[in-house]
């Protein structure tokens, strides 16, 4: 219906969570963003509220990439001005530690760029800029799409990592290295993003561009600063269509310029003239405490071009009694500042106006020349620490190769026996669970496709099993198709329903990803003064029980089993000791 909102709903009188798919957690979380990013915070704690909800219920599920991306969700929802970033501290850093734990480097690059936007916002502006440089210098090495976020959501991750990290960097007053990341993610929008993920992107390059215009106000390039306003202008331009498909909500009967701030103000900072004046005091009364400043000095030029300097002075001293806090914005703050002092300088003495106004611009001259400094050493300072972030995940990349493996990324064989001897001198103390993980039907994927496939295979697999366990487990490739596991502080029983659940999941992938290949697992506890070649060996002969069992099982022999039992000729195991198929 026309000057109704649209049919995105408020979260109340919903179903269960429990019933919903993985797919409507993540889009649900999404639509909750959206709200809350276009500036309506009228319900934000009731959103916040509904979104934890949501990440609580995708934790009992506990895929680690669906636990990240409402970890991200979460975060970001609550880092939107300096009042909810003071209590968002704990969400952003068990974000950050998520994402490191599981490895997911995109999220973990958004995680500190959303740390540095939560310190910006709480005026911690040096600390701020360490935390970009240290999202840069992950951005900055070669990054393979994470195939188990599928394409699209992988390319649609990068970019808003990347709009994060240019969004600080904006409001650091970094333009050119906000740009060109910003360019970047437009990169990435292009590779399978939707209308709502287009809208976020040009919104935010406008705002980058409105604010870069104006610092070159401050600093007296004006021709330059009109460039800008007229790159934002063709932005808020083009946006009007994917903002109409977008999951914002919104007037269908009005254009996105007459709803959302930036936009607006955008259009008017290009060309200022009276047919602006009716939006911009509609967008006066809704504009979220960030865009209020774009708004006034929009609406205040609309209304000097038209002659009205006493409405424009009075508008900004409007916009001024408005902003209760401006830590963030300091820059377009003193943008404000300026536009007000220059139309204030007007007045029934000419001569008094002439030299309040030289007056000023000797002022902001010597002022513009003191931040251009700032400016300048900021930028070398997150060049430096950048260069050093990523030295030093250099030298650590090479101190982990060493020990890692490189097709699946996971520890080799010799990160493996540096571990296990590690933890078998503290077996007396605490158990320790082995397993051998053996794939079924492994080789036929290489024998029936290829072996570019076959790799595929072992990279998902190896994710899916490392994924299922805990922070304090080790999966390490032992060659081929074999895989040991080392369960610290397990018992038997326990290690192999955890295998168990790990079986489980590399049965339930999809087989465009799997290809039909399941897991034989042999579980055992070491003994103590047990070699540890003696113990792969028991767990060598548990895995084979649970192959000649047809597979996809997993088999626990207890520590108790004699030898004679182990190497009897059926090789069964008791049954007390055998775990129900892993189907």
């Amino acid at each position: 219906m026309d000057g109704e909102r649209d049919d995105h709903r408020d979260g109340t009188d919903r179903p269960a969570l429990d019933d919903r798919s993985d797919a409507w957690l993540v889009g649900r979380a999404r639509e909750l963003l959206a709200i809350t990013q276009a500036g309506d915070r009228a319900d934000l704690s009731r959103h916040t509220e509904e979104m934890d909800r949501l990440l609580a219920q995708a934790r009992q599920r506990g895929e680690p990439r669906m636990v990240g991306q409402l970890m991200r969700a979460a975060t970001v929802i609550r880092v939107v001005d300096s009042e909810s970033a003071e209590t968002a501290g704990d969400m952003v850093e068990e974000f950050v530690a998520h994402a490191r734990r599981h490895g997911l480097l995109v999220l973990q690059a958004d995680a500190h760029a959303l740390r540095g936007l939560r310190l910006l916002l709480v005026g911690k502006e040096d600390d701020a800029l360490s935390e970009i440089a240290v999202g840069l210098a992950m951005l900055d090495e070669k990054i393979a799409p994470d195939v188990m976020f599928g394409a699209r959501v992988w390319h649609v991750l990068m970019a808003s990592t990347l709009m994060d990290i240019g969004t600080v960097l904006g409001q650091l007053g970094v333009y050119e290295t906000a740009d060109q990341v910003m360019k970047k993610a437009n990169r990435h929008i292009q590779s399978g993003a939707g209308s709502h993920d287009i809208s976020m992107h040009l919104l935010t390059r406008t705002r980058l561009q409105l604010g870069w215009g104006l610092r070159l106000e401050r600093a007296g390039e004006d021709a330059e600063a009109a460039t800008h306003f007229a790159e934002a202008a063709a932005m808020a331009a083009g946006i009007e269509l994917p903002f109409s498909q977008s999951m914002f909500r919104r007037r269908t009967d009005l254009s996105a310029a007459d709803q959302v701030a930036v936009i607006g103000a955008a259009h008017a900072l290009a060309s200022p003239s009276r047919d602006h004046l009716d939006r911009l005091y509609g967008l006066l009364e809704t504009a979220p405490q960030r865009e209020l400043i774009f708004v006034g000095i929009a609406l205040a030029r609309c209304l000097e071009s038209d002659g009205y300097l006493e409405e424009a002075v009075e508008a900004l001293g409007d916009v001024q009694k408005r902003l209760h806090s401006t830590t963030s914005e300091q820059g377009l703050y003193l943008c404000l500042i300026r536009e007000f002092a220059r139309l204030s300088s007007y007045g029934s003495d000419e001569d008094a106006g002439d030299r309040t106004v030289s007056a000023l611009q000797m002022y902001v001259a010597e002022l513009e020349q003191q931040l251009s400094e700032m400016r300048a050493s900021r930028i070398s300072t997150l060049e430096t620490r950048r260069e050093h972030e990523r030295l030093s995940r250099k030298h650590g990349t090479v101190a982990r190769q060493a020990l890692q493996d490189p097709l699946t990324g996971l520890p080799n064989r010799r990160a493996l026996d540096e571990r296990l001897a590690e933890l078998a001198t503290q077996v007396g103390e605490k158990p320790l669970a082995i397993a051998l993980v053996d794939l079924d039907g492994f080789k036929a994927v290489n024998d029936r496709m290829s072996h570019a496939d076959g790799d595929d295979v072992l990279r998902v697999i190896a994710s899916t099993v490392r994924d299922t366990l805990r922070g304090s487990d080790m999966v390490a490739r032992y060659g081929g198709d074999e895989f040991i596991v080392l369960l610290p502080g397990a018992p038997l029983t326990p290690a192999a329903a955890a295998l168990r659940r790990a079986a489980v999941a590399v049965d339930g992938l999809p087989k465009d990803l799997s290809h039909g290949v399941t897991l034989s697992v042999g579980v055992v506890s070491l003994r103590p003064g047990e070699s540890a070649a003696r113990a792969l060996a028991r767990a060598d002969a548990a895995m084979y029980q649970a192959k000649r069992g047809g597979g996809n099982d997993v088999v626990a022999i207890a520590e108790e089993e004699t030898d004679t039992e182990e190497s009897s000729d059926d090789g069964a195991a008791d049954p007390a000791w055998v775990l129900p198929e892993a189907t």
